[in-house]
């Protein structure tokens, strides 16, 4: 069982101008980002337009990212779905192409409550017998789901092993994180939270931002990890804008796809409805882009 620490970050999934799957592109964007060292890799989750693909092109995705990998790290696959047997079922199916955890969140449509949460993490989690990684993300699920029922859940099933915390409530992060201790570890999802997540406690982060700037991510994270705190903080001051940018504009996916292209990696357009990046939106992006020096000359 590969250890899952350290700075992912979560892939798009690259598309033709005719909004096919560009599976070449993902491979080669796999390899840049193996190439530069990152701890390991997240696909088909929001940032990969998970919920623009079908089953079949989800599961092709999940199949892709683990054998270009290769064993070299680790891969996480998104395999969040509206019902809990559709859940179990894309999370067997990841297992089954020999991802090293998947990631699940709770229904986006129907706000269960708590209970029924924690039924739905339980039963997927049964389903399969490689870790699990719990994703709290109340801006797109609609549901912040609480501390008891994340921590409760996971004494109860020994698999469930990580949570992605984007609640954007640092509070939330140093709770679970420190309760949580010796039976659950804690991922950032909130780029624009993610040195304070480290500094209570956070081994991981589930990074958007690392798709544009993969190594300033790696190293504001080993610089926590190395107690370089003076260095992490001006890593995080350059990566901050960038973050900033990712959590506030609203169309973090058009931005990291457009920023690969700009950097020579496969992006392409995304799935209607969402729209490509407007001209005043272009330039803010190639703004913080130039300031970060990541753009291959």
């Amino acid at each position: 069982m590969k250890q899952l620490e350290g700075a992912f970050p979560v892939l798009i999934t690259p598309m033709t101008q005719d909004f096919e799957v560009d599976y070449e592109g993902l491979k080669k964007n796999i390899e840049y980002f193996i190439d530069v060292g990152v701890a390991g890799i997240a696909v088909n989750g929001s940032t990969g337009e998970f919920v623009s693909l079908t089953k079949e092109e989800r599961y092709k995705v999940a199949e892709v990212a683990v054998e270009q990998v290769n064993g070299r790290i680790p891969v996480v696959v998104g395999t969040a779905a509206e019902t809990t047997q559709d859940a179990i079922e894309y999370t067997k199916q990841a297992e089954a192409v020999g991802a090293d955890a998947a990631l699940i969140i709770n229904s986006y449509y129907a706000h269960p409550k708590d209970e029924e949460i924690y039924e739905h993490f339980k039963a997927v989690a049964n389903a399969v017998t490689f870790p699990i990684m719990l994703y709290n993300n109340p801006f797109t699920s609609g549901i912040n789901i609480g501390t008891e029922t994340i921590l409760d859940v996971a004494r109860e099933v020994e698999n469930i092993t990580h949570i992605k915390e984007s609640s954007g409530d640092i509070s939330k992060v140093r709770d679970i994180t420190r309760q949580g201790k010796g039976f659950l570890k804690t991922f950032c999802g909130a780029d624009d939270l993610a040195l304070e997540s480290f500094l209570v406690g956070a081994t991981g982060w589930i990074s958007v931002a690392a798709n544009i700037a993969p190594r300033l991510a790696t190293d504001l994270y080993n610089s926590v990890k190395e107690n370089k705190i003076e260095k992490a903080w001006e890593l995080y001051d350059k990566i901050l804008p960038l973050c900033n940018l990712l959590e506030g504009e609203g169309k973090p996916v058009q931005i990291v796809k457009r920023a690969m292209e700009l950097q020579g990696l496969a992006g392409g357009p995304s799935r209607k409805p969402r729209l490509p990046l407007t001209e005043a939106e272009e330039a803010k992006l190639q703004g913080i882009l130039s300031s970060l020096e990541t753009i291959q000359q």
